[in-house]
């Protein structure tokens, strides 16, 4: 059985969380490839995107290193995995996105950590994760 599983990452001691979770989940089913995906939205100034794309830059070589050692530690376990980077510069929330992403690629299992930042009484679950769970067609596992 081939399965896809995607990991939402921003770098978060929760999507590190979600990174070993889908580790655990491929080691249980042959043939599981995982990919972890990070989002980047534009910064900075809208006015110059020089400025913008500069700092979209900077922060793609901020995760390149953490991207690299997530797949040396996949490796390690002979578990294939794709990483990537991606800029959207749409004014949607990173969820979207993934979820996008998942539906591109048959995606069969997204894994994100939440934050927990709360701001609605009795909603535990961060902007990104509550998108993921609320549009992506297929199971979401949150790390909380």
């Amino acid at each position: 059985m081939n399965k896809k599983i995607l990991v939402a990452y921003d770098g978060s001691l929760m999507s590190r969380h979600a990174i070993q979770e889908a580790k655990r989940q491929a080691a249980h089913v042959s043939e599981t490839e995982v990919h972890v995906i990070t989002v980047i939205k534009p910064t900075g100034p809208k006015a110059n995107a020089a400025v913008a794309r500069s700092i979209e830059n900077e922060l793609a070589d901020h995760f390149q290193p953490q991207m690299e050692k997530i797949m040396k530690e996949f490796e390690a376990e002979a578990i294939p995995i794709f990483t990537q980077v991606i800029f959207d510069d749409t004014n949607e929330n990173a969820g979207a996105k993934l979820c996008e992403y998942a539906e591109d690629n048959k995606v069969d299992l997204i894994v994100v950590g939440s934050r927990g930042l709360v701001n609605i009484k009795g909603l535990f679950v961060g902007s990104v994760s509550k998108k993921i769970l609320n549009h992506a067609t297929c199971p979401v596992f949150v790390i909380k």
